[in-house]
């Protein structure tokens, strides 16, 4: 597919699988579940002592995802970027790993002890509960979920579910949901299912809260070629559809990762209630995916390290 010129906005059916579908999740369930018990009895602090190995073996095993992690820091540092950038990059994602073990784990006020976790934001999430209106939370690949929802979960009296595509990590978020209990497990909407914007609507209509990210289509889902890191990208128009189909208030929401246990929470306003009929509807969603990619592009020049997508996140706009 040629390239549209940047701003054009054009949308277009993704009828073959997304480039990220493709990376397949590593590390076997059995795996995964000996690194989750070994790390429960070890605690944080010897944790975080075996993440510079870690970090540095999936960084030399990886090539397809070296290559692609090179090409995006260089769009976002600006110059090309060497071992040590690309290091970075794997380390802070092993970190943020490491951090939803503990944070997952029981309650969010006990769960985030011994974190510092600074929140930006939080009185807009206690204005819409104050109001009894529903609002998405459109996040990205940047960071830690984990600790974003645990910031909204903060002294927020109204529930907040999560809207996500579970293929390509399903070993990893089973576990995640034993360590967190039922009530994790039932906080979560999977993406593709007969009752999935039932439950949607349901939790915005209580007054709730579902999170999304909206850096990543899934298979099938049509994207908007917009603007990101200077190029032209495909990102998920399903977000903004989603918005502007609900008509409800739409928060920036991301978790980036400052240092060990540490995090900036960050909350923004980003769109106003939005009920548009169909004939409308391409031109805002392409305006939203714009403003979007715009928000993300400042976020990844500011924070580089935090943006987690191992795999050529520009290859279905060529």
């Amino acid at each position: 597919m040629p390239a549209t010129p940047p701003g054009t906005g054009a949308t277009a059916g993704t009828g073959h699988a997304p480039a990220w579908t493709a990376t397949p999740e590593r590390g076997s369930t059995a795996a995964l579940r000996l690194m989750l018990w070994v790390l429960r009895r070890i605690g944080h602090r010897a944790g975080q002592a075996l993440l510079p190995p870690i970090a540095g073996y999936f960084l030399v095993t990886s090539p397809r995802q070296r290559v692609a992690a090179r090409g995006y820091l260089g769009r976002a540092l600006g110059r090309p970027a060497g071992f040590r950038d690309l290091y970075r990059l794997y380390f802070a994602f092993a970190s943020t790993i490491l951090d939803r073990v503990f944070l997952v784990a029981g309650p969010a006020a006990t769960a985030a002890a011994g974190y510092r976790i600074d929140i930006e934001g939080h009185d807009l999430l206690l204005g819409h509960a104050a109001a009894g209106r529903g609002c998405l939370l459109l996040g990205a690949h940047v960071g830690s979920f984990e600790a974003l929802r645990t910031a909204a979960d903060a002294d927020c009296p109204v529930a907040v579910s999560v809207l996500m595509n579970e293929a390509n990590a399903a070993k990893a978020k089973a576990l995640f949901d034993a360590i967190g209990g039922p009530q994790r497990a039932a906080a979560v909407i999977p993406l593709g299912r007969p009752d999935s914007m039932l439950r949607v609507r349901e939790c915005l209509a209580a007054g709730g809260m579902v999170g999304l990210l909206a850096d990543r289509a899934s298979r099938g889902e049509k994207t908007v070629l917009v603007p990101f890191l200077g190029v032209p990208a495909p990102l998920p128009a399903g977000p903004h559809v989603l918005a502007t189909m609900l008509g409800v208030p739409v928060v920036l929401a991301f978790g980036v990762w400052i240092g060990p246990r540490r995090y900036l929470v960050r909350f923004e306003a980003f769109a106003e209630p939005m009920v548009l009929p169909r004939q409308g509807r391409d031109a805002a969603v392409a305006e939203l995916a714009a403003r979007y990619a715009e928000r993300l592009t400042a976020l990844c020049r500011a924070h580089p390290y935090n943006w987690f997508n191992f795999f050529d996140f520009w290859a279905d706009s060529r």
